[in-house]
């Protein structure tokens, strides 16, 4: 079994599954959405996808290094903790959502796409909510690669 997640996600042989993973992670949560806050998340993530088509998923794959960056001093904890299911540990953690937060943040900071920005505006009120809500099946998603 791999020690850090950087050897578990980031390694090249993984790596197109992990990112085909975590998009359709991030598809099944958003179709989980319900009530106005859903419907207002279902039609932001509908118009980034129009917007540019396959966005989604360049995303993820650019991202995943600096997301790894973020929850590896979590996943070192939970490593040293002797626990096993990482899909009930993560979200125990009240930094975890955070930590992924802080990534989306300076990279929306440092678009230059003003439509980007726009919809991750509208959408980053509810984000950390949004991000606790999806961190058990991030969990399950990553012993699955850790497996």
């Amino acid at each position: 079994m791999a020690d850090t997640l950087k050897e578990i996600l980031l390694d090249s042989s993984r790596r197109p599954t992990v990112v085909a993973d975590l998009q359709t992670l991030i598809d099944e949560e958003v179709a989980a959405k319900s009530g106005v806050s859903g419907t207002v998340i279902k039609t932001g993530y509908a118009a980034v996808k129009k917007i540019k088509p396959g966005i989604i998923g360049a995303a993820v794959e650019s991202l995943l290094d600096e997301f790894v960056a973020a929850l590896e001093p979590i996943y070192a904890d939970f490593r040293a903790s002797g626990a096993s299911d990482f899909g009930s540990y993560l979200p125990t953690r009240p930094d975890a959502a955070d930590a992924l937060l802080s990534v989306t943040d300076a990279r929306a900071e440092r678009s230059d796409r003003e439509s980007i920005k726009k919809v991750y505006g509208k959408l980053r009120p509810k984000g950390k909510e949004n991000v606790e809500e999806a961190l058990p099946r991030l969990g399950r998603l990553i012993d699955k690669h850790a497996a």
